[in-house]
């Protein structure tokens, strides 16, 4: 997946904005204002940081060589994924929903409710 289809993938998701608040360099996706996704813009390697649950977190570190603990985040809850190295599309896409559904399952049942209306 290049980070163009990353970019698209992210950006259809319900509630989902991009900007640019670490700079102008790095992409980060929103649900409702709560990060879920992002990515640098100026490296040659094209990777994203996704929320995951810890355990699972692991799982993936030890059966990928293109995922590894999250670069500059919380090494237990965030992993940096290689989106162009042979990793499955799918299993990227999966990564991406999981991280959204992650951050949208600990909003407050106000923000749910606003994002299952819109």
């Amino acid at each position: 997946m290049n980070i163009e289809e990353f970019r698209e993938y992210c950006l259809s998701k319900k509630g989902v904005d991009e900007s640019f608040p670490f700079g102008e360099t790095t992409l980060v996706f929103k649900v409702m204002g709560k990060m879920f996704a992002l990515t640098g813009l100026d490296s040659e390697l094209a990777t994203a940081n996704l929320k995951c649950d810890p355990s699972r977190a692991v799982e993936l570190r030890e059966r990928h060589s293109q995922i590894l603990p999250g670069y500059h985040m919380n090494k237990q809850h965030w992993n940096t994924v290689e989106l162009e190295t042979g990793l499955d599309d799918g299993l990227i896409r999966e990564l991406i929903d999981h991280s959204y559904e992650l951050v949208v399952d600990k909003m407050p049942k106000k923000l749910r409710e606003e994002l299952k209306n819109l």
